[in-house]
């Protein structure tokens, strides 16, 4: 391979506007953190809809159903880790300001619980679309 086509970093790489160092040192984490934030809070709207619209399915056929506690149970507890997550993500949010060193440990704490309970939402909703078997009436 030759490398005599590979441009080498100069010490003036640092003050160049256009390269990566003024781009990491003009990054603002707390504003990619919260619109991270806002995102993934609409996204769980979305989810929580889709929740809604479940329960109120399995509330009307009642115990025809034949998953019908499993179902309500899971419902239920998805949309319970729903809530608390987004309760989470508003103490994420509102509470802790990236820039802020001492915030750091808080709130990547904080940020591993929403990791946590959206892998837990997620293994929740997937058991549910497995046992979602909406009759079909002929």
């Amino acid at each position: 391979m030759d490398s005599t086509n590979v441009p080498k970093p100069s010490s003036d790489d640092q003050d160049n506007p256009d390269g990566i160092a003024s781009f990491i040192k003009g990054l603002d984490a707390n504003k990619y953190a919260t619109k991270k934030t806002i995102s993934q809070g609409l996204l769980d709207i979305a989810l929580l809809t889709a929740n809604a619209s479940q329960l109120k399915y399995i509330l009307q056929v009642g115990t025809r159903h034949e998953f019908y506690t499993l179902m309500l149970t899971l419902i239920i507890i998805s949309i319970i880790l729903q809530v608390v997550q987004a309760s989470m993500c508003l103490v994420l949010g509102s509470k802790y300001d990236l820039n802020k060193v001492k915030d750091h440990e808080a709130s990547n704490w904080v940020n591993n619980l929403v990791l946590i309970a959206n892998v837990l939402i997620v293994v929740v909703n997937l058991i549910i679309g497995v046992f979602e078997m909406q009759e079909t009436f002929a």
